[in-house]
């Protein structure tokens, strides 16, 4: 069965974004990365990653930024700004993204995140979507464990 996300309203709070909030704290963090690119570390070295709001704007910020990075971390959240993309993301079409989410999250909906993530999967097919059963807005052992696999695996060797 195919999977079709809708970039029309959700009639929820996630329809009512703060687009210039949003840009404010996605350059923040892309000067974040610039700072250490200025340093000597290698761009393909850096990952963003965040969660709830935090993962929305490392998100947004990895899928939009400038510069290779080595992969995305994105906890209970969704994709903001949702209609700018994929034309926001031009280099970052294949660095991978590990997007986790609890089944019972009453804060960001779990659908909010498998809908983000069935979009970007439109446009970066490395995308892999965990899911915690019975995990509300918080974090588990095993997704901690997801995590350090992820950055293990795609760390440079």
């Amino acid at each position: 069965r195919e999977a079709v996300v809708s970039t029309q309203s959700t009639g929820s709070e996630f329809d009512k974004e703060d687009e210039a909030g949003i840009k404010r704290s996605v350059k923040y963090v892309h000067d974040l990365i610039d700072s250490e690119v200025s340093k000597g570390t290698p761009s393909e070295s850096i990952f963003v990653g965040g969660f709830s709001q935090g993962g929305a704007i490392a998100l947004y910020s990895g899928l939009a930024c400038q510069k290779k990075l080595g992969g995305v971390i994105a906890l209970s959240c969704y994709l903001p700004l949702r209609n700018a993309f994929p034309s926001s993301c031009t280099l970052n079409k294949d660095t991978p993204i590990l997007m986790c989410h609890g089944s019972s999250d009453p804060v960001v909906q779990f659908r909010f995140g498998q809908m983000s993530s069935i979009l970007i999967n439109g446009f970066n097919p490395t995308i892999k979507f965990k899911t915690y059963p019975g995990l509300t807005h918080g974090a588990c052992a095993e997704e901690f464990r997801d995590i350090k696999q992820f950055m293990t695996d795609q760390s440079p060797k």
